[in-house]
């Protein structure tokens, strides 16, 4: 067998993570081309994360010089498979025992949309796009997620296709609707083993029943959100939303909650933020209830106002505690403040928009097939996951408690949720990277501005995330 021709080596820790990848890929070209693609991704955002600027060549008339087409080459015609470095990359994460996923952490699900031109481009279509907040002509991918109060990072994505790109529009069988990707990404990740407390999701899963019957068939436990007008069939005179259920229980102020509880959340930073939760009952015809195959527990700054940008309605299948489905159920007890604790997990997706996209290029390319679109999202999460990777020193500091009670509920439950080094997987051995990892170049090298700005992109929004976890 003819021995291969070593590559022009990545600076620093980045050719150790890279070189873990070198079996997938064929050719030396395909394993130069990688690793530049990935210091591009890496590079202080100056100008958006296109193939000129990858290959720090000048735009439009450096689309034609050989680091540019190189790119282009390995991107859209050379041959190999993103779903096999995502698998790689997934291995190094489970295998850790710093980043391994454990029975306390979320499987967040959650979409995302990035404006496009034209027609040309797979996936394209005028839709909802989250990222500009209104319907414009664009591509949507469905995302699901690992997180806990230390580290996020995507599992799998998967691009939504709108139905006219289909014969049959709707009724195509090949046609999939957002809810059912996401329920195919959970499936994926319980294939995969990856353990997790809760599905998580914002409301536009939380309302689909679809999506939630598919949980429960499936026996998978879930903290999902809805939307304040929430409803169902009632009799006059009894609540008949989630909103009317919040506002129908008193709340005199903090000497007189009610059945509020009040909670404590605390963030990285040492910012505190005081929260009310509410156990809901919904009447006699409710759907919710803790006695019910589902709860609703509302989280709100204000139970009086109940204003909509800090206000939660969650709609769970974790049973109460000291309920009769606590002594049936094949889930743990979860109190209040595990609900909302669980809930507020999601907030680390919102916070990785900051880097995924704005900071590593995720909706920068420009090449319209399916693979090449798949391939540089692969590459994105390559470069994120690099990001944890060699500055694993940040998930090892300490942290103030996250959501706790502070009055009206036992804390006996909250000891069942922590995670041993056991749980979140073996570590694999590899030598201790310094937390500005610009070893191995030189200063002035434009690499070594991209290692460092691995450690700088991430420390920058991790200080602003949830605190670690009571």
């Amino acid at each position: 067998m003819t021995k291969r021709v070593p590559v022009e080596p990545a600076p620093g820790p980045l050719e150790d993570y890279a070189a873990r990848f070198d079996d997938l890929f064929a050719t030396l070209a395909q394993r130069q081309a990688f690793r530049r693609y990935l210091e591009g991704l890496l590079l202080p955002t100056e100008r958006n994360k296109t193939l000129t600027a990858l290959a720090n060549t000048e735009p439009l008339k450096g689309a034609q010089r050989r680091e540019a087409q190189s790119l282009q080459w390995f991107l859209s015609e050379s041959i190999w498979e993103p779903e096999e470095v995502n698998k790689r990359r997934m291995e190094l994460l489970l295998g850790d025992s710093a980043t391994a996923p454990n029975t306390s952490g979320a499987l967040v699900i959650d979409e995302t949309g990035e404006r496009k031109d034209g027609k040309a481009t797979a996936h394209v279509g005028k839709q909802w796009l989250g990222g500009i907040g209104k319907v414009e002509n664009g591509v949507v991918s469905v995302s699901s997620v690992w997180a806990d109060e230390s580290v996020y990072y995507p599992l799998r994505v998967e691009p939504y296709t709108p139905a006219h790109h289909f014969a049959a529009g709707k009724r195509d069988p090949n046609f999939r609707t957002k809810p059912r990707i996401a329920f195919e990404l959970v499936e994926k990740a319980i294939d995969k083993e990856v353990a997790f407390r809760a599905v998580v999701a914002d409301s536009l899963y939380g309302e689909n029943l679809g999506f939630r019957e598919d949980l429960l068939g499936a026996g998978v436990p879930y903290v999902l959100a809805l939307g304040p007008s929430n409803v169902w069939w009632h009799p006059v005179g009894e609540p008949g939303s989630v909103e009317e259920v919040a506002l129908a229980s008193p709340w005199n102020g903090p000497s007189d909650p009610g059945e509020w509880v009040r909670l404590s959340r605390t963030f990285r930073n040492g910012r505190t933020e005081e929260l009310w939760a509410l156990e809901a009952e919904c009447g006699t015809y409710g759907p919710y209830g803790p006695e019910k195959s589902e709860r609703l527990v509302v989280a709100s700054t204000d139970p009086t106002e109940l204003p909509e940008r800090t206000t939660s309605y969650l709609v769970t299948n974790l049973p109460a505690c000291g309920s009769g489905r606590a002594r049936g159920s094949e889930f743990a007890a979860a109190n209040l403040a595990e609900i909302v604790r669980l809930y507020t997990l999601r907030g680390w997706v919102e916070q990785s928009y900051k880097q995924i996209k704005q900071s590593l290029g995720w909706s920068q390319y420009q090449v319209r097939k399916d693979m090449a679109i798949r391939r540089h999202w692969q590459l994105v999460c390559c470069a994120f996951t690099f990001c944890w990777w060699a500055n694993v020193d940040l998930l090892q500091e300490d942290a103030p408690p996250g959501v706790i009670l502070q009055r009206g509920e036992e804390e006996e439950d909250a000891s069942i949720f922590s995670a041993s080094a056991e749980e979140r997987g073996k570590k694999e051995h590899r030598e201790e990277v310094p937390s500005v990892v610009a070893g191995g170049a030189e200063e002035g090298q434009v690499v070594a501005g991209a290692i460092r700005n691995a450690y700088a992109l991430l420390e920058g929004v991790y200080r602003q995330g949830p605190a670690k976890r009571a």
